[in-house]
């Protein structure tokens, strides 16, 4: 009788993923180290232990490719064979299926794959018969049946949709009420870095008048990048196509294939193979993940499911907010006591939460680790010779921050070597070392982290960037003469730059640069650009720790309270009515010798009753963004708080100046100010 090994699963799967992340850092410092028969024996224990495992598991395929390897990996170690590029690229091709096998079981698969092209490579190479380029597409085994829907309007789609019951009620309901089906299929360009924020872009623009009903991939694969080239969608709205394809049209680096209206009695559900997926597909996939996949690297400790970590945080914050409601009515009904009851429990809630908080903190290292061997696969494509370096990988940050700054990181190294750093050619004739430098550092610097990207490439063409700024339309020509080097390097992350149709080097180096800035602003960070012609280019990111439970300033309008994230505030200050001026209809002070620009809070948020008043002292709230700082006028500073923050939903969001809500201590709900966009 053969034994269940399922329950076996997500061990073999975590482990696997250590193992992989051991041997893609390994093969690295072969390449660089190749008589190092330390880094060998790494090399081969991975391998060896990855074919234990699978062998276990029933993965035969992978126990295959791994035992060939194994035998190239021996003659190595013997000096039988010799470390050279040729060797090393074969490696990380079958480290590449290797992690292709391991993502296809994650997903549900029997990780069967045809592997016999690179077995042979690997034969050839222990031969001493070394032929490279040999095509190794892999066959992954898919579903034979499944229930699915066929539309024959579009059965020469790539795609068939599984529908349940329950979907065909839901569709022939919608076209009782006379809402439309439409069939959307898109295109993701080939160079786009950030697809997963290119198709969020997408679901924003169906929201308006559509609801998504189903998806190919599925709709969190998609919001996590997790496709090829293309997605399709089924949608049931009230808006009409015209409309619908107009707006996704307006979207960059996404290109329209398909966009139809469904008649829902030409859908039947009826049994039929999954949609098909070419060789080619499987094999642009196989390369291309491995820039895109993650790696995880989990200690050898008590493996705790990450779902239990997040309930965990909830529970502490909803205790951090009940804690604020006990400290009030400790205050007003003053018991002794109470209060000592009180403050033992803000002792033991808040020890908790530093707990909780570093149970959610990990290395920025399992981010990093992904970096080298991409970096070192596009410099070899682009003939150019990169050092890379990277510095405070132990540096910590919240996993929900963790989960989404890899994208930014990869666009941003991706410029650095493709537009930044020159040829050796190029650098030779301009007095610099042939081998470029990129530096990839990470610092704690208080509440935040702090990531960079340098390197010493040609810098930023100011000049360039001012000319393709005026043909785009972003600013006048009599502007552009009175841009200082900041103002001008920071149109890089106008939406306008990624519009371009030909991608020349300033086109190039702001592609996607707006989405990357959006993308960090999501996270509660800012990004700065330093760049200096002929020396390089530095992009810095600034990110809070946590997302979750932040310290607030808490200050009153009228009768409104509400809370300003303690991170965006620099200082508040008291002021007196004449110390306003008036400088361009613009009222101002000045504060140390600076001139600093007023602005009264309750008109901003359009408060009634907001209107100016005549009192002679008012409190000022010193608030920052990036290197800009600007005065807000409130009626009164509560004090520092601990808040929870709470997501208004999708109806509210988008809001200009509130971030969400929080549940504060009386049971009320306050607001929180958005500095970001008050600016």
């Amino acid at each position: 009788m053969k034994m269940d090994m399922s329950q076996y699963l997500d061990v073999f799967l975590e482990e696997s993923k250590e193992h992989l992340e051991s041997l893609n850092q390994k093969l690295l410092e072969l390449e660089k180290h190749s008589q190092d028969i330390s880094v060998l024996n790494e090399i081969f224990r991975a391998a060896h232990t990855l074919k234990g495992m699978s062998s276990t598991m029933g993965f035969e395929d992978l126990a295959d490719l791994t035992h060939h390897m194994e035998n190239v990996l021996s003659d190595l170690k013997e000096g039988i064979l010799e470390v050279n590029s040729q060797v090393i690229d074969m490696l990380f091709q079958c480290f590449d299926r290797l992690q292709l096998i391991i993502d296809q079981i994650e997903s549900g698969g029997s990780g069967a794959i045809d592997n016999s092209a690179l077995i042979a490579l690997l034969e050839n190479v222990k031969s001493g018969n070394v032929q490279f380029g040999v095509s190794a597409d892999p066959a992954i085994e898919k579903p034979d049946t499944y229930t699915s829907v066929n539309a024959e309007n579009i059965s020469d789609e790539t795609y068939s949709f599984e529908f349940n019951e329950y979907d065909i009620a839901v569709l022939k309901e919608a076209a009782s009420k006379n809402f439309k089906i439409y069939y959307i299929k898109l295109a993701v360009e080939k160079n786009c870095l950030m697809k997963a924020v290119r198709a969020f872009m997408v679901f924003k623009a169906l929201e308006e008048d559509s609801e998504i009903i189903k998806s190919i991939p599925e709709v969190q694969e998609i919001e996590e990048g997790k496709f090829d080239e293309y997605f399709a969608l089924f949608a049931i709205s009230s808006g009409e196509l015209e409309d619908i394809e107009k707006r996704l049209n307006n979207i960059s680096e996404i290109n329209m294939q398909t966009i139809k209206e469904i008649d829902i009695n030409t859908i039947q559900t009826e049994k039929m193979s999954a949609y098909e997926e070419t060789p080619a597909e499987i094999k642009d996939n196989t390369t291309e993940n491995t820039d895109q996949k993650k790696y995880h690297k989990v200690k050898q400790t008590v493996r705790v499911d990450i779902d239990r970590l997040d309930s965990l945080m909830n529970l502490v914050g909803e205790l951090v907010m009940h804690k604020g409601r006990l400290e009030q009515i400790g205050a007003s009904t003053k018991i002794g006591e109470l209060n000592e009851t009180i403050e033992q429990i803000d002792r033991i809630s808040t020890d908790l939460q530093s707990v909780v908080m570093k149970v959610r903190m990990v290395p920025v290292e399992q981010v990093f680790n992904r970096f080298p061997r991409m970096v070192r696969d596009l410099a070899k494509d682009l003939n150019k010779e990169v050092d890379f370096l990277m510095e405070g990988k132990e540096t910590e940050l919240d996993r929900t921050v963790i989960d989404e700054i890899g994208d930014p990181l990869v666009h941003l190294l991706r410029n650095a070597i493709d537009h930044a750093i020159e040829s050796p050619q190029e650098r030779m004739r301009a007095g610099k070392s042939q081998k470029g430098t990129v530096m990839l550092r990470a610092r704690h610097e208080g509440n935040n982290v702090y990531i960079e990207v340098e390197d010493d490439g040609a810098g930023i063409n100011v000049k360039r960037v001012l000319e393709k700024g005026v043909d785009k339309g972003l600013i006048t020509a009599k502007e552009a003469e009175q841009m200082n080097i900041d103002d001008a390097v920071n149109l890089l992350f106008s939406s306008g730059f990624s519009t371009a149709l030909n991608v020349t080097d300033v086109s190039g180096r702001g592609v996607g640069l707006d989405v990357v800035k959006t993308k960090i602003e999501s996270l509660s960070g800012e990004i700065f650009v330093d760049s200096r012609p002929g020396k390089g280019t530095r992009f810095r990111i600034k990110l809070p720790l946590t997302l979750a439970i932040i310290q607030a300033l808490m200050i009153s309008i009228r009768d409104e309270i509400y809370a300003i994230p303690l991170g965006s505030v620099d200082e508040t200050t008291m002021i007196k009515n004449h110390d306003i001026k008036m400088v361009q209809n613009q009222e101002v002070i000045v504060l140390r010798g600076n001139v600093l620009p007023l602005f009264r809070l309750s008109m901003l948020l359009e408060i009634p009753g907001g209107e100016i008043t005549n009192e002679d002292e008012m409190y000022v709230v010193v608030v920052r963004k990036a290197e800009r700082q600007i005065g807000l006028v409130v009626d009164t500073l509560i004090g520092q708080q601990e808040i929870v923050i709470k997501s208004l939903g999708k109806i509210l969001s988008g809001i200009p100046g509130i971030a969400g809500a929080i549940v504060a201590g009386d049971g009320y709900v306050r607001l929180i100010i958005d500095i970001a966009t008050l600016f």
